[in-house]
């Protein structure tokens, strides 16, 4: 019996030194909503996740290296809450290992790209919703490029914070390359943001490059995307906009949107307006995809009510109006919206922890 207590003893004077020099965190954020949808004339009534913010299951930590450096692990799952489904507790969302300190941190693994957060911050929805301006963004214009948003095996960089407002991002990812006598595929991607941010006024820009090499004879074609941001701070309501232009060979698209936050008591009042725009469509054909010129406008309102600071409800709306061959959507449910409109209505609870 003293030995076992002897032994105890030890195991909790080795545990209490490990957490002593790192620490882990479980965290996450559950999403739930109701939505009514009616895309041209089919009407679907379901319900959705990440609506006002993205279902997510996460693990992060550090360690304190000593000499102002700090090793970091971050590990993000995504999940549908109505159904449960967290694909297989995949950590598609983030999955990166950092070294941190004066020089600012280094990040490997698949994460998010730096032009990415232009069209997130510059949006009082952020990435979610049937108001959201990302709604109207043609993600790869038909080159089957895949990183918009994420590149896999990404190497990353962030500048020091205390730049006087000042801050970078840059990332650099292969996404598997592979080259053999004939042919070479695989999408090496390379972005950037670069921002000030002092007082009421953040403004950044973002560019991103994907090498799309699916062709024969090593002929390279790219898949770029140039984006601005610029919110402003009144007091009694937050402006926040963005213009996004993505171009591949002949084909581009632009858009912008322009968006606002009213707080109230115990929550916030968004709108939403934006109008996108593709033209030279009509012209190519990459990768066995034909497309067509059009344009979009997209309207929308919700009101964010918070039950505690970590717990709100909201309700919103969204309206997408798709004209010369454009078919967008404010939620990817059944029918089609070609040449009409789209609506949607929804009400939801989210959770953080």
């Amino acid at each position: 019996m003293k030995k076992t207590l002897i032994a105890l003893g030890t195991l909790a004077a080795f545990v209490g030194a490990a957490s002593a020099q790192s620490n882990v965190t479980l965290f996450g954020i559950v999403d739930q909503s109701f939505n009514s949808v009616k895309n041209g004339s089919t009407s679907t009534k379901s319900m959705q996740s990440n609506q006002l913010s993205s279902n997510r299951l996460g693990f992060r930590g550090e360690e304190d290296l000593g000499g102002g450096m700090k090793a970091a692990f971050w590990l993000e799952a995504p999940m549908t809450t109505q159904d449960g489904v967290a694909g297989s507790l995949n950590f598609t969302r983030r999955s990166t290992v950092s070294l941190m300190g004066n020089f600012g941190e280094l990040r490997v693994g698949r994460d998010y790209n730096p032009q990415f957060w232009n069209t997130v911050f510059g949006d009082v929805n952020g990435a979610n919703g049937i108001g959201e301006g990302l709604n109207l963004i043609d993600t790869s214009l038909g080159s089957g490029a895949t990183t918009f948003a994420r590149s896999n095996n990404g190497i990353f960089y962030f500048l020091p914070a205390g730049l006087g407002g000042l801050y970078g991002h840059f990332g650099f990812s292969q996404e598997n390359k592979v080259v053999t006598s004939t042919t070479k595929t695989g999408n090496a991607h390379r972005s950037a943001r670069i921002g000030y941010a002092s007082g009421p006024l953040e403004v950044a820009v973002g560019f991103g490059r994907t090498d799309v090499n699916t062709k024969t004879g090593f002929t390279s074609e790219s898949f770029n995307v140039f984006n601005v941001m610029a919110n402003y701070n009144f007091g009694p309501a937050k402006l926040y906009s963005f213009y996004n232009r993505n171009t591949f060979a002949p084909a581009k698209q632009s858009v912008y949107e322009i968006s606002a936050g009213i707080p109230v008591a115990s929550g916030e009042f968004r709108l939403s307006y934006g109008k996108a725009d593709a033209s030279d469509l009509a012209a190519a054909t990459v990768n066995g995809v034909s497309r067509t010129d059009g344009t979009a406008t997209l309207f929308g309102t919700s009101y964010v009510h918070n039950l505690s600071k970590r717990s709100m409800v909201y309700v919103g709306y969204g309206r997408i109006s798709n004209s010369g061959n454009a078919a967008f959507r404010v939620l990817a449910t059944d029918g089609s919206a070609l040449n009409t409109t789209s609506t949607g209505m929804n009400v939801g609870v989210r959770h953080a922890f």
